[in-house]
């Protein structure tokens, strides 16, 4: 049944104690993080982008994500919170001199050193290797790292010269604390947006509804000289005048419907007599013509029948 044979056992193959939690190798995990997609777990190439939540990706592999809108689209935790592609940020990143690619280590017969970033920081020179923290501001999309911003303070980027704010700063690649405090300040950021949509939405409507005229109130009178003549039913002739102030310096009410002299309703009134006994004068002369016509043809029907 075993144990025999000149085997000698030992107490920890006869005792079971409690097994020892797998650690994760730190420099495997900063790799993975650093210098491979979020997504889709390849090699990081430009254009890189990240998220709020300070992740590193692919631009190809986020507009593929969020073209495919299949329901076999399988959830994936790392871009569950981009909607779209306005929710990330692509980096304006420094490339590293020394840093000789992959060129060398294609044979196999080199030694990779993973310590060597492809970036680094424009400032400080620090490499973007995960041993150092990096930040990116969400205006500008510079990269520099966390050494540099806070050695050199100033409210504007080092690198483009666009302001910015604490809240724009985001942590690349941060611990739990950083995820979290990021996750609180997308949270609010995106309610902020939205109720300033809504308050947009909202002023828009009120002013389509203040331009549009109602049906019960006429329409602006369309004067070309300021004075519009107005015909009541009396026969009175009226003149709307539109002045900006008044003799006494008073400013007059625009509208206000006064009327005109006497004197003008006289001439008026004078004026289409004179033309109606014009009319008249006219009408007569030429019925009293034909009537003169008619009587002498009747004369020469007469006279050729006398004869």
């Amino acid at each position: 049944m075993g144990c025999d044979g000149g085997t000698i056992p030992k107490r920890h193959e006869l005792v079971k104690g409690p097994r020892k939690v797998e650690k994760v190798d730190k420099v495997a995990e900063l790799v993975a993080r650093w210098f491979y997609c979020a997504l889709s777990q390849e090699k990081l190439r430009r254009p890189i982008v990240a998220c709020e939540l300070g992740r590193l990706y692919n631009k190809d592999a986020i507009i593929e994500y969020l073209l495919d809108k299949s329901p076999d689209k399988t959830p994936m935790e790392s871009a569950s919170h981009i909607k779209s592609i306005k929710n990330v940020t692509e980096l304006q990143l420094v490339d590293n001199p020394a840093w000789c690619g992959d060129k060398e280590s294609i044979k196999g017969d080199k030694y990779d050193d993973l310590q060597a970033a492809r970036f680094i920081c424009p400032v400080v020179g620090l490499e973007m290797n995960g041993r150092h923290r990096f930040c990116f501001l969400r205006n500008c999309g510079c990269v520099f790292s966390e050494r540099a911003l806070k050695e050199i303070k100033a409210e504007v980027c080092h690198k483009c010269g666009v302001p910015f704010q604490e809240e724009d700063v985001i942590v690349l690649n941060g611990n739990k604390e950083d995820v979290e405090i990021l996750k609180k300040r997308m949270e609010e950021r995106r309610l902020k947006s939205k109720l300033e949509k809504k308050s947009k939405k909202g002023k828009t409507a009120a002013a389509a509804s203040q331009q549009e005229p109602s049906a019960d109130s006429p329409g602006p009178s369309k004067a070309k000289s300021g004075k519009d003549c107005v015909n009541s039913s009396s026969g009175e002739n009226r003149q709307i005048i539109f002045t900006k102030s008044s003799e006494n310096g008073n400013p007059s009410v625009p509208g206000k419907v006064n009327k005109a002299p006497s004197t003008s309703t006289k001439r008026s009134i004078a004026d289409s007599e004179d033309k109606s006994e014009a009319y008249k004068s006219i009408f007569t002369t030429h019925s009293s013509a034909k009537r003169s016509k008619e009587e002498c043809s009747n004369w020469v029907t007469h006279t050729a029948y006398y004869f």
